[in-house]
This record gives structure tokens, C-alpha cells and sequence, in this order.
């Protein structure tokens, strides 16, 4: 067992929770040129207006990348010197509310189970919350599962 796997195991009854960050529009326009989703909703302010929605929104999936950053800044640097960390899924992904444009967006990170694969592999699934500043309702809720290859 690596001293790796005892400090998660330490932190399993804690949630860690970010600052808040910006979504511009800036934010919103470059996602859509990086994935070619130039929906009206995101990026076009007066079209939106029209929308359900009444402005521009993030994508979902901008959404759920920010996972990355958020706990990074939640959590600190963990990872290990020379060890990998990658993204393996999602259990129960909901997105539950959408991100307007302009709003601030923070996570919260609470492990639920973290295994040791085989050697040198640990597998982290974690309860991700991304909570919408001043909204009631998150955009999104998750099981993040992430693995360390040490």
C-alpha cells in the first residue's frame, strides 16, 4: 500500500471546495470554437435573448470541464512527483441547471471510494458538485472517477 493510497484514504470524510470562477463569454465563444458548437444559445447574445433561457448559457461539457480546474484549486496539487493522473468517466452525470453567461460557477469534491486497481494504479471516485453562484440549484452533479498512475 503506498503512502499515496494512505493520503486519500485520509481525506475521505472531507469535502474540499474551490473559489469561484468566471464564465464569460470569452470563456463560452473559445469552447465553441474548440469543439464547433456554435449554437445560437451560446453564442449569440441577442438571438438568446429569445431563448428559454434569456442570454447565452455555457455548454454542458464546458461545464463539466472545468471539473479539472475547479479541483485542482479545491484540492491543492496531490498528484505525486512523476505519477499521472487521468480522467477514466462518469457515473450519474446530470447536468440540473445551465450556466449563464457572466455567473461564477465553484466545486465541491467529497471522495467515495477510493481502490488500489493493482500496484501503482489508484482509482478515486469522487462526488463533483458545480454550484451556480447565488442559484439554489447546481449545474451539475457527478461521480468523477479519476485514476493515479504512480
Amino acid at each position: 500500500m503506498s503512502q499515496f493510497f494512505d493520503y486519500l484514504q485520509s481525506k475521505a470524510d472531507k469535502e474540499d471546495v474551490s473559489d469561484w470562477l468566471l464564465v464569460s463569454q470569452e470563456m463560452i465563444d473559445q469552447f465553441a470554437d474548440a469543439t464547433k458548437d456554435h449554437q445560437y444559445i451560446h453564442v449569440d447574445p441577442e438571438a438568446a435573448k429569445q431563448s428559454p433561457f434569456g442570454g447565452t448559457i455555457a455548454h454542458g461539457f464546458l461545464t463539466l470541464s472545468l471539473l479539472s480546474c475547479l479541483c485542482a484549486d479545491a484540492r491543492g496539487d496531490i498528484i505525486p512527483e512523476g505519477a499521472t493522473e487521468i480522467n477514466y468517466g462518469s457515473n450519474k452525470l446530470r447536468f440540473l441547471s445551465p450556466v449563464r453567461s457572466g455567473k461564477r460557477v465553484r466545486g465541491r469534491f467529497k471522495p467515495l471510494e477510493i481502490v488500489e486497481k493493482r500496484p501503482g494504479q489508484i482509482q478515486l471516485t469522487t462526488e463533483a458538485t458545480v454550484e451556480i453562484e447565488g442559484e439554489d440549484k447546481p449545474a451539475l452533479i457527478c461521480e468523477w472517477i479519476t485514476q493515479f498512475k504512480l
